[in-house]
């Protein structure tokens, strides 16, 4: 068996969608981009009191993305406070705040019509009850622990989760 082929077979089914990045038309599969990785899993919007913490989101993907953890964001306007356009949301994103993890087109992260991603996540832990919700998946594709909006990214039991993630992953065993 390939490498590749060994991650497609692990890659929980739930990540393995083609998501369309923020204002373009390129995709990404999340089992492509996490293979086998610890996830932090983030609902966005660009016009919220908590859109500030895009600057510590990116600054813990910047962090820790060498040891393994990938930070996805999910713009959605399920609490009505995404930019009217994708163009504007995408300026906040990557020119306000320099973001370079990768960032989902909006969509919804709550009800029946939410993203796959987050159908799965619901089902797991809790919907997101507004903006900035953060999740912690290990790389099994199970919920570890889901931070509320007002948690920031900088929160020490945050930043603790994310450190046994990625020493779960990188010894191969499932986090608790």
């Amino acid at each position: 068996m390939t490498a590749s082929s060994a991650v497609a077979e692990s890659c929980p089914a739930f990540l393995d969608h083609e998501q369309r990045k923020l204002h373009s038309s390129d995709t990404v599969n999340l089992c492509d981009l996490a293979e086998g990785k610890p996830l932090l899993v983030v609902n966005t919007a660009s016009r919220c009191g908590y859109t500030g913490q895009f600057e510590g989101l990116e600054a813990l993907h910047k962090r820790y993305s060498g040891e393994g953890l990938v930070v996805v964001g999910f713009a959605s306007d399920d609490f009505k406070q995404e930019a009217d356009s994708e163009e504007e949301a995408a300026n906040v994103c990557f020119k306000n705040f320099g973001v370079t993890f990768t960032m989902i087109a909006p969509g919804a992260v709550t009800g029946a019509e939410a993203n796959p991603v987050f159908q799965e996540i619901n089902r797991q832990s809790a919907p997101p009850r507004w903006n900035f919700t953060k999740y912690v998946i290990d790389a099994e594709g199970t919920v570890v622990e889901s931070f509320p909006s007002r948690v920031t990214p900088d929160d020490p039991e945050l930043i603790e989760t994310v450190e046994k993630a990625l020493e779960s992953g990188a010894a191969g065993v499932r986090a608790e």
